[in-house]
């Protein structure tokens, strides 16, 4: 194998690591901070080493190590160097950057690297000490934090990072995952927590209750799909709670211009299972309509993809066909 060192952009090629052996060098914690961050160094009081997966943090290890690099595509990866044995100061710095991880709400994501459980990922990226934290943004790797500094002078320093991230149009945010933890009995992923009130709801028949919990999610964090998704479903479920199929397609028959009587049936149709179906109704309407009802129709529209996830071929052939009415 290749290695390239950290300090150089580029991927970082783990291929052929079985087997491989050894420590980065090094013990002693670094003195300074990476000149984007401008970071006293400063001790941070007593490590308690969890190392738990949180929303926006993973544990990283052989097999998911290349996937997180490649996710530094969409938005910004730390990756934080640590070591029981050699830097208990470097297990404090991981914990409080997994705190931020969740202030910063997918902004970016930490990866947890503990060197003494998996020496190869140090050695393939030349790690010369700990702590070290590695900011990797578009699979370009690069050393930002070498020793230890007070939570509020490291959530300083990311602001300042990110901003400048951004600055130059590298904006993305990753999205909240469980962690990796699985269920004993059925071999699935856990559903992250932060889910868990909108799904007890659903579960009981509240939907408003639903339809309240993921609008808080959506206002704390814009770009999280899934809590975007859930809650255009359980809108769609709110909207069409208590009404009669039969007589809403009868009204929708009988007035094919009514945006309020075409989308109605067309969250009927979602939930029924005919997503197609009822895209190509609401298209339709936008294709044969102006002004009001056109832009109705079409923010409808745009709330069903939602509801039905926006990498889904159908939504995908949608867009299209609306993009095509609309011009």
């Amino acid at each position: 194998m290749t290695q390239q060192p950290f300090s150089r952009p580029g991927a970082i090629d783990l291929s052929g690591l079985s087997g491989t052996t050894g420590h980065p060098t090094g013990a002693q914690s670094g003195s300074q901070v990476g000149s984007q961050a401008g970071v006293p160094s400063a001790p941070s009081g007593p490590a308690n080493g969890s190392g738990v997966s949180g929303a926006y943090t993973v544990t990283v290890d052989e097999q998911n190590f290349q996937g997180l690099l490649e996710s530094s595509m969409s938005a910004a990866v730390l990756l934080a160097f640590y070591s029981s044995s050699r830097s208990p100061e470097s297990i404090q710095l991981a914990d409080d950057l997994q705190i931020l991880s969740n202030e910063f709400e997918g902004r970016f994501l930490l990866g947890r690297v503990d060197i003494d459980a998996v020496p190869q990922i140090a050695q393939a990226m030349q790690i010369p000490s700990v702590p070290l934290v590695v900011l990797v943004a578009q699979g370009r790797p690069m050393p930002l934090i070498q020793s230890a500094a007070p939570l509020e002078d490291l959530r300083a320093a990311i602001t300042q990072v990110l901003q400048q991230l951004a600055g130059g149009g590298f904006a993305g945010r990753h999205q909240p995952r469980s962690g990796g933890e699985v269920d004993a009995e059925t071999g699935e992923e856990l559903l992250d927590p932060r889910y868990a009130p909108a799904q007890d709801a659903l579960e009981r028949g509240d939907i408003d209750a639903a339809v309240a919990e993921y609008q808080k999610l959506v206002d704390a964090n814009p770009a999280d799909a899934e809590a975007a998704a859930g809650l255009a479903m359980a809108k769609v479920l709110q909207r069409t709670a208590g009404v009669d199929l039969n007589a809403a397609r009868a009204a929708a028959a009988a007035n094919p211009d009514d945006v309020d009587a075409q989308t109605l049936v067309a969250d009927l149709d979602l939930l029924g299972g005919h997503v197609d179906d009822a895209f190509n109704r609401l298209i339709e309407l936008v294709r044969r309509t102006g002004d009001e009802t056109r832009d109705a129709a079409r923010t409808h529209l745009i709330g069903l993809f939602g509801a039905v996830g926006n990498e889904d071929p159908r939504v995908l052939r949608a867009r299209r066909d609306l993009a095509s009415a609309l011009f």
